[in-house]
Parts: C-alpha cells; sequence; structure tokens
C-alpha cells in the first residue's frame, strides 16, 4: 500500500488522484490518435471528450459515495475528497452519455463515431487507474485463500491474502482494449466498437464485482444490477442495429 505516491518540496503527491491524472491525459491522447485514424474532427473529440470527463467524474463519485454511504454520512467533507480513491465508472458512463447527446450535436459530431473513438480513451484510462486503486487500496479484493490470493490490504490499510480485483479489472480493459483495436474496422456501423467494448466490460465487472470486498457472496449490488443492464443494453441494440 502506496496511497503517497511521493513528496516534493512539500508537496504530497498521492497515488490515486495521480494515477487517475495520469490514465486520464493517457486516454486522451490514445482518443486523439483514433479520431485521426477514423478521419473525425480530432479538435471537437478532444474539447468534448475534456468536457465529458468533467460529468463522468462527477457521476463517477456521487455513484461510490452513494454506495459506500456508510463511509461518509457522518463525514460529508470527505466526499469531495481528492486524496483519497473512490470513482465508480458504472456511475460516470451513464452521465456522460446523456450529457453527451446534445454536446455532440452542438459540436456537430457523429454520436457513434464519438464513442467508438472515446472507447479506446475509457478503456486506457481505466487500466492505469486500476493501478491507482491498488496503490491506494481502494475496490480492493475480499479475502480468499485460494490459489489466485495474494497479500494486499484495503482501504482501511488491513492486509489480508486478497482477490486482486483491481489488477484483475486493469487487465481485462487491456485485453478489451487490443481487441477493439484488432477488431475495430470490422465493425459495420459508427457506434458498435463502442457497444460491443461496453457488452464486455459489463460482462467482466458482472464477474469481478463479486470478488470485491464489499460485495457479499451470493449478494447483488448495484454493481451487479448496472452491469447488467449493460451487457443487455448493449446486445440488444448491436443485434437491432446490425445490418442484414
Amino acid at each position: 500500500m502506496r496511497r503517497k505516491l511521493f513528496e516534493w518540496q512539500g508537496v504530497t503527491i498521492w497515488s490515486y488522484p495521480a494515477m487517475l491524472y495520469v490514465g486520464l491525459v493517457a486516454g486522451v491522447v490514445v482518443g486523439n490518435v483514433a479520431a485521426h485514424a477514423t478521419n473525425i474532427n480530432a479538435f471537437r473529440v478532444f474539447v468534448a471528450t475534456i468536457l465529458l470527463i468533467t460529468v463522468a467524474l462527477l457521476g463517477a463519485r456521487l455513484l461510490y459515495v452513494v454506495s459506500n454511504w456508510n463511509l461518509y454520512r457522518h463525514d460529508l467533507a470527505r466526499v469531495w475528497n481528492r486524496n483519497e480513491g473512490g470513482f465508480a465508472m458504472l456511475g460516470g458512463l451513464p452521465l456522460a452519455l446523456l450529457v453527451s447527446v446534445p454536446l455532440l450535436a452542438a459540436f456537430q459530431l457523429s454520436f457513434g463515431g464519438f464513442w467508438d473513438v472515446t472507447a479506446f480513451t475509457i478503456l486506457v484510462g481505466m487500466a492505469i487507474t486500476r493501478i491507482g486503486c491498488l496503490l491506494n487500496g481502494c475496490c480492493s479484493g475480499r479475502a480468499s485463500q485460494s490459489w489466485i490470493g495474494v497479500n494486499l490490504p484495503n482501504h482501511q490499510g488491513v492486509w489480508k491474502r486478497r482477490i486482486p480485483t483491481q489488477c484483475l479489472e486493469a487487465a481485462w480493459a487491456v485485453v478489451l482494449l487490443l481487441a477493439a483495436a484488432a477488431t475495430w474496422r470490422w465493425f459495420p456501423f459508427p457506434g458498435a466498437l463502442f457497444l460491443g467494448v461496453m457488452a464486455g466490460y459489463g460482462a467482466g465487472r458482472l464477474i469481478l464485482e463479486s470478488t470485491r470486498e464489499q460485495s457479499r457472496p451470493g449478494g447483488i449490488t448495484a454493481g451487479h444490477a448496472i452491469s447488467a443492464v449493460m451487457v443487455v443494453s448493449a446486445l440488444v441494440i448491436l443485434v437491432v442495429m446490425w445490418p442484414r
């Protein structure tokens, strides 16, 4: 566990926000490359992405706080504490999608084309940010004595042999990223790549959600529900819109 990445001239650089920032920057760069490769107006994509990242971070933080309300209800000042982990992508993406409808229309960008490009941004950011989760101890896996268990801390600094959930989620993001890069030319309509990535991410998250420390074995969490809706919605839209 290394919540403080390092200190420089009296300034503390915290692990989670630092890796979140690196992940966002790297994601935006990769998204810019993808925009050029698909002949979409890269500058408009860049500006729209920056605006939507702000929206997504707000939604991601709010879902995390609501899901872990017992940690924040007696200390509301922690809700906007940037030095700790706690951003749920499942809360950021739906809000960003909703806000993107009028925003992309104003920027004269294809809705599907933009989100195809943004799929790369999301996956790169996710893979890097999960390293911050690992260093911070947030999103920790539940205790396990199985072969996959690794000695890791949770957000309270309690070390146990745990399922390395953060590493598994980062690895799954990398797998999806490589698959998207290899197959994006095969998708028949704008937005199909994004739908495929979201179905894949939702399926992986549906499985990995049960490995988290705060998930009861056999219990259904908000993460399970949102992931299931994501998978079903993405697959239904793909089937309906796929050319025949």
